[in-house]
């Protein structure tokens, strides 16, 4: 029904009534024919991120669930100033755009997958912001895009790091007005898959704008905003951490295997010691 922004104007609705207010600032905007198919259809993308080909066939052991680490990785500004030391210094990237990259690369090696195997990117992107004229204020329903990009191991791991940024901005960019209409479209064509994700996919969303912790039920502001359980996909969540330094937090959910070379790529990335 909704997206990270539409739970956060439900969660800020239901906070402002438990402090006493009679109705939310802003309120909720139904409005889904907004979004709806277009008649006739017209896909005019190709939607990787519903390919079946795609879909995840392994039922290996090292998956199983009692097989399976969390853990969380904290980025402040010392680590991301260690990762922008490995690009030239003047080329131009967010700090999502580096931190994905990176993560995609170290997730990518601990794999251990053949050379010329398909990697696939996939960026959660809201798109609330694309459309002309702009969806009303209060609609609260799922904008969320899944823009893919594909390359192979050998590609991705070998290539310099700017390589993997570009591939991050190239996949966000896809995420335009067109492409919600095309993707509402391919849906309503085709049985409205879910998406196809295996191993080999690297699912991730940026919510450090979305501010889950100005969130008040009258108890005063959220100790924290985020997963409590993380599966498939990977999210950069803002956190501050007991040293009182603000950040980005990633929690992630791996095989034992696959976690243990995950941290052993990232800390060599963070000692630059394998900058390639």
């Amino acid at each position: 029904m909704g997206d990270a922004i539409g739970l956060l104007q439900f969660l800020k609705a239901v906070g402002e009534m438990a402090r006493g207010a009679l109705s939310p600032t802003i309120s909720p905007v139904w409005e889904r024919h907004l979004l709806n198919a277009r008649t006739p259809p017209r896909v005019t993308y190709a939607h990787l991120e519903f390919d079946q080909e795609f879909m995840d066939r392994n039922d290996d052991e090292i998956t199983q669930p009692n097989n399976m680490v969390n853990l969380s990785f904290f980025f402040g500004s010392n680590e991301i100033s260690t990762l922008r030391k490995l690009i030239p210094p003047h080329y131009q990237c967010t700090t999502h755009d580096i931190l994905t990259a990176c993560l995609w690369r170290c997730h990518t090696k601990a794999l251990q997958p053949d050379p010329d195997q398909h990697i696939r990117l996939i960026c959660i992107v809201n798109t609330r912001s694309k459309f002309n004229p702009p969806l009303p204020l209060g609609y609260y329903g799922n904008t969320i895009a899944y823009p893919t990009t594909v390359t192979t191991a050998d590609k991705l791991c070998r290539s310099p790091l700017e390589y993997a940024i570009e591939l991050v901005k190239h996949t966000k960019g896809k995420a335009t007005e067109e492409y919600m209409k095309s993707t509402a479209d391919f849906l309503v064509t085709n049985g409205r898959p879910g998406l196809a994700l295996n191993r080999w996919s690297f699912l991730l969303s940026n919510l450090t704008r979305i501010k889950f912790q100005d969130v008040d039920f009258g108890w005063g502001k959220a100790v924290y905003g985020g997963d409590a359980y993380n599966t498939d996909g990977k999210h950069l969540i803002p956190f501050t951490n007991t040293k009182g330094e603000d950040g980005i937090v990633v929690p992630l959910y791996l095989p034992a295997l696959i976690m243990e070379r995950f941290v052993n790529e990232l800390n060599s990335l963070l000692k630059n010691e394998n900058p390639n």
